[in-house]
């Protein structure tokens, strides 16, 4: 990832998550998973929070997050990004997520969340409605007064989803569906 997020890797972090997110993607992504976001909380032991989701849609389980531990652990033993002790967790994505990538964006299509700009779009760093998906260049909202919002990716500091009955309700039938399944 780059400094500056591309469209497809809106995490809005700073140059060491950025850093830390391209060296461990590869391990990652070999393993069928993709990373989500990576941030680093606290200063004194810092601690590396990696998100993270299964590259087929289906929900991550905690061995995941343990395989994902173990391979994110080993890149970042050998890269070293980080000086003196630190902690990392890896977790999954959960069900009000956050959407940093256009492919969350239109996944979650039909579903509410709450938006941050770096910048005012309309006088307004804040948004809250329904969302309409992205491409590239601008995800789209539907606000709760019914007018459709175009928000900059490059502009947005922050996206998450709003826990709803409906968005619970379609992550327990992709739950169902993914233990219905046959074993990879």
């Amino acid at each position: 990832m780059n400094a500056r997020p591309s469209a497809d890797d809106n995490d809005q972090s700073g140059p060491l998550e950025s850093r830390i997110a391209a060296a461990i993607g590869p391990a990652v992504e070999s393993m069928g998973y993709e990373v989500v976001r990576v941030l680093i909380l606290g200063r004194e032991r810092p601690t590396v929070q990696v998100m993270a989701d299964r590259a087929d849609g289906t929900l991550i389980s905690v061995e995941d997050c343990e395989r994902i531990s173990h391979a994110v652990s080993a890149v970042l033993d050998v890269d070293d990004p980080i000086p003196g002790a630190w902690n990392l967790e890896v977790s999954s994505a959960g069900i009000d997520r956050p959407l940093t990538r256009v492919k969350d964006w239109v996944r979650f299509a039909g579903h509410q969340a709450r938006v941050e700009m770096l910048a005012p779009v309309g006088g307004r760093r804040r948004f809250t409605g329904v969302v309409l998906g992205a491409d590239a260049d601008a995800a789209r909202v539907r606000l709760e007064d019914g007018t459709d919002v175009v928000l900059p990716m490059g502009d947005i500091r922050r996206a998450k989803l709003i826990l709803t009955d409906a968005l619970i309700d379609a992550t327990a039938q992709q739950g169902a569906s993914s233990t219905s399944s046959p074993a990879h």
